[in-house]
């Protein structure tokens, strides 16, 4: 590897969904994954501590811009508004500068929450949250042309729930998804040639993968891929004197329960189920509901995504709240309701301040949420193992009063859900694993220390170190840090002082009024979302 500089100019991030350290440190250990002991022997490398709760929108943002939740503004996949409804987050909604923002050029591929596309300096395409690439998804938007012709069966997502019961298949078309991102990869390569500073690409295959198939043969099978593609990586920043970061966004192990955090509420009095009554009640005697109105439009060549992007959002919201079947929180009399959680874990207070429909005095919250945390932590199993974590939203979010007032996340094999069932605990279904807060971070280049072991890093400590190691300034208002373990003592950003710079965040006006019935139809296959 070259040391012609005593540091670099250039900084790749390379992500990989949902790796947990223990893989990588196990099959690197054995000399399965070549690559992977490379990054450890010639580079730092850890364990990366992510959000809580540890999930994909929280915790990309936080590794683009070196700050929490309550800086970058995102909590989930769906943005939860006063009067109940929801709307998906975008990338208009993140409020903290990404690196593509402060580096430049830089080229951007696969990033989940960076939809839609930013104008850049260099290239975008964007990832996760994308609702089809029949969409204006890239920068600059000829590049989408470019792609259909270089790489024809490019897609933005798999539709999960179709491979529920044909896990081979599933398999090689989570193959051939993780191909074409490589191609994708390649693509953008090619147009940054040597004129670039940052490159920041992720590849999902392994958290997709991993939700329905936890079985440790085919994960190896999986991750030799993940290794070829690494080596590739590494070879391009060789070339173009780069420190490279290998980072995971969480990690992952086997779940073997679902706990239904509303269905808990509703069984202590806390929440309440709207009553059949009126035209909600009238439809559901006559056997009305969403299933069966929308399996009817179909027929006819009407789609609910048609509905969606056609009328509205407030009358659709009005229609949904009188016709029964699932629709999320649509079913909460929140006239009665003290308290409900929303998307992965957020627990909300519904006091009279934040919400419409608010019945809880806010000077009531601190005590509430006390209460309620002593509620969900004492659900335990038959061995009388607590099968919940509550955290305190104001502790972990303490810049934002919208934040969630609690998160709850389930404790080992359990896996919190937010649906409204009969039962508190139901089985897993399809699905064999979920997130782990213990992700991955490598780091190898001119800059960084060869063999070094990183310890206590954070997801909110990649933005600062990569920004300080090639000497540009960071954030005050970052809540990482510089992990100056990872520098080489010889190299320049061992020895100086982080740099410090205010930060602004350029409007991007309007609201994004996409159909994203797509969107929650692939998060419900892989059950980010009810």
């Amino acid at each position: 590897m070259s040391r012609s500089s005593p540091t670099a100019e250039r900084a790749f991030v390379l992500g990989f969904d949902g790796v947990p350290w223990r893989l990588i440190d196990q099959w690197s250990e054995e000399g399965e994954l070549p690559n992977f002991a490379r990054m450890r022997e010639e580079g730092a490398a850890g364990t990366l501590e992510s959000t809580q709760p540890a999930t994909t929108p929280l915790a990309w943002p936080s590794i683009a811009t070196g700050v929490w939740p309550d800086k970058h503004g995102v909590y989930g996949f769906q943005n939860l508004s006063s009067d109940y409804t929801h709307e998906m987050y975008t990338s208009h909604d993140i409020k903290q500068p990404t690196l593509w923002e402060q580096v430049t050029p830089a080229h951007v591929g696969n990033v989940p929450m960076t939809y839609p596309a930013q104008e850049i300096d260099g290239t975008m395409v964007t990832g996760m949250m994308t609702p089809s690439t029949d969409k204006e998804y890239t920068h600059p938007p000829d590049l989408k042309d470019e792609i259909e012709a270089r790489i024809p069966d490019y897609d933005i997502s798999l539709d999960y729930p179709d491979y529920a019961d044909r896990l081979d298949e599933f398999e090689v078309a989570v193959d051939e998804m993780l191909e074409t991102r490589r191609d994708l990869m390649r693509l953008q390569m090619d147009h940054a040639s040597d004129d670039w500073r940052l490159f920041f690409f992720v590849f999902t295959a392994p958290d997709r993968f991993q939700h329905l198939i936890w079985d440790m043969d085919r994960l190896l099978a999986h991750y030799k891929e993940l290794d070829a593609v690494l080596g590739e990586v590494m070879e391009y920043t060789d070339e173009h004197d780069a420190d490279l970061y290998v980072v995971s966004d969480h990690g992952f192990g086997p779940i073997e329960e679902l706990v239904y955090v509303n269905t808990i509420l509703e069984q202590n009095g806390y929440l309440f189920e709207q009553e059949d009554e009126g035209t909600r009640g009238a439809l559901a005697s006559l056997g009305i509901s969403r299933e069966r109105i929308t399996d009817a439009l179909n027929r006819v060549g009407i789609s609910e995504e048609k509905i969606v992007s056609t009328l509205p959002r407030s009358l659709v919201d009005t229609v949904a709240e009188q016709i029964p079947g699932d629709h999320a929180l649509y079913d909460v009399d929140y006239d009665r309701t003290v308290a409900f959680v929303h998307g992965a874990g957020c627990l909300y207070v519904n006091d009279t301040e934040r919400f419409g429909k608010g019945v809880v005095d806010p000077n009531q919250i601190p005590a509430l949420k006390t209460e309620l945390t002593d509620l969900l932590e004492s659900v335990t199993d038959e061995d009388g193992e607590r099968m919940l974590s509550v955290f305190d939203g104001d502790e972990l979010f303490p810049t934002d009063d919208e934040a969630p007032d609690l998160i709850v996340i389930g404790n080992g094999v359990y896996e919190a859900r937010n649906a409204l069932t009969d039962s508190v605990t139901g089985d897993t279904g399809t699905y064999d694993a979920s997130h782990r807060k213990e992700g991955i971070v490598l780091c190898r280049g001119p800059s960084i220390d060869a063999g070094a072991e990183l310890r206590g890093a954070r997801v909110v400590d990649i933005a600062p170190t990569l920004l300080h190691g090639i000497g540009e300034p960071v954030p005050k208002n970052a809540d990482g840090r510089v992990l100056f373990d990872a520098f080489d003592e010889d190299a320049i950003p061992a020895s100086t002082k982080v740099e410090r710079t205010g930060v602004s965040k350029e409007d991007r006006d309007g609201d994004v009024d996409d159909d994203f019935d797509d969107v929650e139809d692939r998060l419900k296959g892989l059950g980010y979302m009810e």
